[in-house]
């Protein structure tokens, strides 16, 4: 009996799908693209019409020939790689390479990896999409065109292995410009008041002086605020006007992917990557006890806030079961789409709404688990009815001043008893002082109530500059700009932090040294490629691609013109930055010339410019006013060489840091850092510490190697598990996440929810 031959993109995906088709149907995985454009050369034909050479990907033979082979004896060939550009281009490549079964292969699209979606969709198949084809196929050669020009141009000006992107780089000058605004920043010092009142009965309750002399208060000294203060005392305090109004609350829409990765970040702490790597397997199916795989959510890459009407006829039903009939609104809610939407596929939401969360907790990895709540419980909230607040605003009149406290009584939870969306944290971690005054509870009062002061509050504040971006902050405004798509943030991000022109520090993004001279160099010279305004608009080019409204040939001449322009002019007028020596009056101690700043590797750093004769090099900082501060190579320490006595101290070599001896030359005892942590081996009492691979990796193992062989590869943190005692827990770095502590104890399971220190 002859089968239908089913093509995914992944083995997690074919495992699902060979469930609900059944023995008629073979279910192959290409693991992604099967052809791309070469790495060794250009790979596009500018002199005719910018036509792609493709080639198997290299590893990728062997698959396209089992798939070949499957096709061959296949009654139908249906392709269903993602339902979106990389998706289409996947299923288009594929079939390409079935050329000569091109009468039987057919597309199919799943927006969800459901049974009855499933079996839907191969009953309804449909023609390639040549118009999502050609967009993708233009954003590819878009990219190699800048990609594959302007890196030999970094390479020769700043250092090898450097590379530009043509969004990322856009991404990388908003950081950038960022940065500099809060470097250019001036910090202006304000003061306000407040005063400790109490009315009839207690509590004491907080205000703020909103009016002075009838205008808003301006006070810019403590001598000013001073003034008022004095003004204030022994005046009588009574309450002129209140103010309660109902406010409704409405919930959020279902999340688009933008939104996911935004609230994941700021909620779980995921990195957009990571983010997307553990929807991809909510969506492609996970194993769910005797069930076995089952795609829990819709497609995860999506910019619209539909949602079918079946799906909000199971919420419904859902929610007024669960929660109560006034939980339920009067109508269906339904979202505004953002202007370009695409609309293509409904918003992420579960896939059956009565698979409730805690159903799957015993069953799911604890980051799926968390993800999938979030998902689930922000689709049910975008079903449920607003939260109604009662808004209290009570004015106090004292001498010339008008004081204002705000509150708020929560009358009716509606969608906040399932679900509440996660602020963006302030950079000092703080939520702001507005949203604490609103969900403040104010005692009993009634207009002409005379208050007494228990104190007045002079408050020293000062004008912040605007903040770094954290992940999601950048994902927001990358999204209001125009920049990328859903599908393109999270290796945006990713990418940028790889290259090492963007570092993550306490949170937030910042340029790195390289980061701000690449920047630099490409903003000037190719203004055009790094224009915000320019990169949206090419976005909404590629959007017309696929829409059938535009020719991909026509929009990759448009950039390719100009372009080459830029490039020419920038190879000949770039700055050598690694030829550049910038003078200092730093004496090089053995051979006396006055040091240079040079460009290197791993950035700036002061040599001597006797180089080779002498090779004296040294690391620095430069401070905010321009000084140049050398930063010693080597770190004291407590610790003495077990062989001369002299003081041990930390020194960075080509494999990281370790201890050596400060009497080199006369000794040369050198000895790996130490970790805190003692060798569990019974007997040993040796200490584990950090050593490298020939080719570069950390592992940590006992002191006493040869004697003890006890190694592992994770780093042991000097703490206990709190939960079955063991003496020590390690550091778990998943790929995308922050580091946690986990427990490797047999039979333990121990993982803190914080990250590792």
């Amino acid at each position: 009996m002859k089968k239908s031959l089913v093509i995914v993109e992944s083995p997690s995906k074919a495992k699902t799908l060979s469930k609900y088709l059944g023995k008629k149907y073979t279910v192959m995985a290409s693991i992604g693209h099967v052809r791309d454009l070469p790495k060794s050369k250009f790979g596009v034909d500018v002199e005719h019409d910018f036509q792609p050479q493709y080639q198997v990907i290299r590893g990728k033979k062997k698959v396209l020939d089992e798939i070949k082979k499957a096709g061959k004896t296949a009654d139908r060939i249906y392709l269903a790689p993602d339902p979106d550009r990389e998706g289409e281009a996947i299923a288009w490549h594929i079939a390409e390479e079935l050329n000569g079964a091109k009468g039987k292969v057919q597309r199919v699209l799943f927006h969800e990896i459901t049974e009855r979606a499933v079996k839907q969709a191969i009953e309804h198949p449909v023609p390639l999409d040549l118009h999502k084809v050609d967009a993708q196929q233009a954003r590819r050669i878009l990219d190699r065109i800048v990609g594959y020009t302007i890196s030999p141009l970094l390479w020769e000006k700043v250092r090898r292995g450097l590379s530009a992107g043509r969004v990322q780089s856009v991404a990388v000058r908003i950081i950038c410009e960022r940065e500099r605004a809060i470097t250019a920043f001036q910090s202006v010092e304000y003061w306000s008041i407040a005063a400790m009142l109490e009315g009839n009965a207690p509590p004491a309750f907080d205000t703020k002086l909103f009016k002075w002399r009838g205008a808003d208060v301006a006070l810019a000294s403590e001598a000013a605020a001073a003034d008022v203060i004095r003004a204030l005392q022994g005046v009588p305090y009574a309450v002129s006007q209140i103010e309660k109004k109902e406010r409704r609350k409405n919930p959020p829409a279902p999340f688009t992917t933008s939104k996911l990765q935004q609230e994941a970040s700021r909620k779980l702490r995921f990195s957009p990557k990571r983010t997307m790597a553990l929807a991809q397997r909510l969506y492609e199916g996970v194993e769910v006890g005797s069930e076995g795989p089952v795609g829990l959510i819709t497609y995860m890459r999506t910019d619209s806030t539909r949602i079918s009407p079946d799906a909000q006829a199971e919420t419904t039903a859902f929610v007024r079961e669960r929660f109560g009939a006034d939980y339920v609104p009067t109508t269906p809610n339904v979202f505004k789409n953002k202007k370009g939407a695409q609309d293509a596929h409904e918003a992420i939401r579960p896939t059956a709404v009565t698979r409730d969360p805690e159903q799957l907790k015993t069953l799911l990895e604890r980051d799926l688990y968390n993800l999938y709540t979030m998902i689930w419980k922000r689709f049910v909230a975008s079903q449920m009815t607003p939260a109604i607040m009662e808004q209290t605003r009570v004015d106090i009149v004292a001498g010339e001043g008008l004081f204002r406290a705000t509150g708020a009584v929560v009358l009716f939870p509606g969608f906040t008893t399932l679900y509440t969306e996660t602020a963006e944290p302030s950079p000092a971690g703080a939520r702001a002082e507005e949203e604490q005054d609103e969900e403040r509870r104010l005692p009993a009062l009634a207009e002409g109530d005379r208050l007494r002061l228990h104190e007045l509050l002079p408050r020293q504040h000062f004008t912040q500059p605007p903040p770094r971006f954290t992940e999601s902050l950048l994902i927001k405004e990358l999204e209001e700009q125009g920049i990328g798509r859903p599908s393109t943030y999270a290796a945006i991000i990713s990418t940028i932090q790889d290259r090492k022109y963007v570092a993550k520090v306490e949170g937030r993004l910042r340029p790195t040294e390289l980061g701000v001279v690449v920047n630099d160099l490409l903003v000037q010279h190719f203004p055009e490629v790094l224009n915000v305004q320019f990169t949206a608009h090419m976005e909404e080019d590629l959007d017309q691609i696929e829409e059938g409204n535009k020719p991909w040939v026509e929009t990759v001449r448009e950039f390719y013109g100009p372009f080459t322009t830029y490039l020419s002019k920038a190879t000949s007028e770039m700055r050598n930055v690694k030829r550049e020596e910038r003078p200092t009056e730093i004496e090089c101690e053995r051979c006396h010339r006055k040091l240079v700043i040079k460009w290197g590797r791993n950035g700036r750093f002061l040599a001597c410019p006797g180089y080779p004769e002498c090779k004296n090099t040294k690391e620095f900082r430069e401070d905010a006013d321009g000084t140049i501060v050398v930063v010693p190579k080597e770190t004291e320490t407590s610790e003495v060489c077990e062989k001369c006595g002299s003081p041990m101290v930390i020194k960075t070599g080509r494999f990281g840091r370790f201890l050596a001896c400060s009497g080199y030359p006369a000794c040369k005892t050198t000895r790996s850092l130490g970790t805190g942590v003692t060798c569990p081996k019974p007997g040993c009492g040796g200490q584990l510490l950090e050593k490298r691979t020939k080719k570069g990796r950390i592992f940590y193992s006992c002191a006493n190697y040869p004697k003890c062989d006890y190694a592992l590869w994770e780093r042991p943190l000097p703490k206990p598990c709190p939960q079955c005692h063991a003496p020590f827990v390690v550091q778990k770095t998943a790929r995308g996440a922050e580091p946690r502590a986990h427990c490797i104890a047999e039979g333990c399971g121990y993982e803190e929810e914080e990250p590792a220190a």
